[in-house]
C-alpha cells in the first residue's frame, strides 16, 4: 500500500505492507536513531512523535501515519538544537540506546507542558527505560532544556 507522511519536516512516500510497523519504515529510510528495543512498547527507545504525541513505533502501524507529521530524534536534533545541547551539557546519555527515546519524549513534554514541575518531568520521562545513567543526568538535561525555552 502507498503511504505518504511528513518525516522530520520532509514529505515521504513509501510502499508498505499493511502490517508493517513505523519503526521498520523509519529505519528502512535510513534513519537509524530510532531503535528497536523490547518490541512490545515497554522500553520507550523506539519513541517518535506523531503530531505532538510520543508513540512506540514498534507497535504503531505505519499505515496509521498516513498524512501525519512524524519526528524522530534525528529530526529533532536539527529542529531543536537546544534540546541536544542540553543532553550534551548535562551528560544525559551514556551508551546511547535510550537517548533517542529520551529526546523524543523531552520534546513532547516541552510542547505539552513547558512549565512542568520536576515531579511531572520525572513521570513523563519514566516511559523510556535507561540502564546506564540512573536518570539524574537525563532529568537534569530535560530540566535545562525546559528552562531554556
Amino acid at each position: 500500500m502507498k503511504l505518504s507522511f511528513t518525516l522530520n519536516g520532509e514529505p515521504v512516500a513509501a510502499d508498505v505492507a499493511p502490517d508493517e510497523l513505523l519503526v521498520e519504515v523509519i529505519r528502512g529510510l535510513g534513519l537509524t536513531g530510532t531503535k528497536q528495543g523490547c518490541g512490545v512498547g515497554v522500553c520507550g527507545v523506539c519513541s517518535v512523535l506523531v503530531g505532538d504525541r510520543p508513540v512506540s513505533s514498534c507497535l504503531y502501524l505505519a499505515a496509521c501515519a498516513e498524512g501525519e507529521q512524524v519526528w524522530t530524534a534525528e529530526g529533532l536534533a536539527q529542529a531543536e538544537p537546544a534540546l541536544i545541547r542540553a543532553f550534551a551539557e548535562q551528560e544525559g546519555m551514556q551508551c546511547g540506546i535510550c537517548t533517542p527515546g529520551q529526546v523524543v519524549t523531552a520534546a513532547a513534554l516541552a510542547r505539552e507542558n513547558p512549565a512542568a514541575t520536576d515531579a511531572e518531568l520525572r513521570q513523563y520521562q519514566a516511559g523510556t527505560l535507561c540502564r546506564c545513567t540512573g536518570y539524574q543526568t537525563i532529568l537534569a538535561a530535560v530540566r535545562a532544556y525546559l528552562d531554556s525555552r
